[in-house]
């Protein structure tokens, strides 16, 4: 990661958990996953939003007033609210995308969920996906979602990505070890 994601990612998580906890003391955790999903798909739906977030063209009163607009027609909730409100007030809503995965997160954190990123050769069935989530599951006593993404560079297998824990069994991963023992040996 480089160093200004990095700082931003730390700036979000920061305001991440602060929303997360003001949402959880008022019981509002259910509305909470609605809002981050709905601000989710506004993100990914409209360039005008995105380029109002990341845009430093646009100044703070600016900001304010369209995030506070967002909020209303969204009906977002308070915790919510009052948190997009402060970042446009500091003039740091380019952390919004990285705001909403921490919230993410920490919701699936706490539901004791655990996300896993697969990258396979090719698609995997229901029956295997649902395999390999009870496998993750019974191996870490979580939950366990995948999110899945198809590169047919690995030539087969598939590399799973489990906190901080990476399975490599990818064909493109044996075929480098071969290579380099090939290396090694003359």
């Amino acid at each position: 990661m480089s160093e200004p994601a990095s700082i931003s990612a730390a700036i979000a998580g920061r305001y991440a958990t602060a929303i997360f906890d003001l949402a959880k003391e008022l019981g509002l955790l259910p509305a909470l996953e609605v809002d981050i999903d709905a601000l989710s798909a506004a993100l990914a739906s409209s360039a005008e939003l995105r380029e109002m977030v990341a845009s430093p063209l646009y100044g703070r009163g600016e900001q304010a007033s369209a995030i506070a607009a967002v909020s209303r027609a969204m009906h977002l909730s308070v915790p919510v609210t009052n948190g997009l409100a402060l970042i446009a007030e500091k003039r740091r809503l380019f952390i919004l995308p990285q705001l909403l995965k921490a919230l993410s997160a920490l919701i699936a954190e706490a539901k004791g969920i655990e996300t896993a990123e697969v990258v396979s050769a090719a698609a995997l069935s229901d029956a295997q996906s649902a395999e390999l989530a009870a496998a993750l599951s019974a191996s870490t006593g979580k939950t366990v979602k995948l999110n899945v993404a198809i590169d047919d560079s690995l030539i087969g297998g598939m590399i799973v990505r489990l906190g901080s824990r990476m399975i490599d069994t990818s064909v493109r991963a044996k075929l480098a070890s071969l290579q380099n023992a090939m290396k090694e040996v003359g």
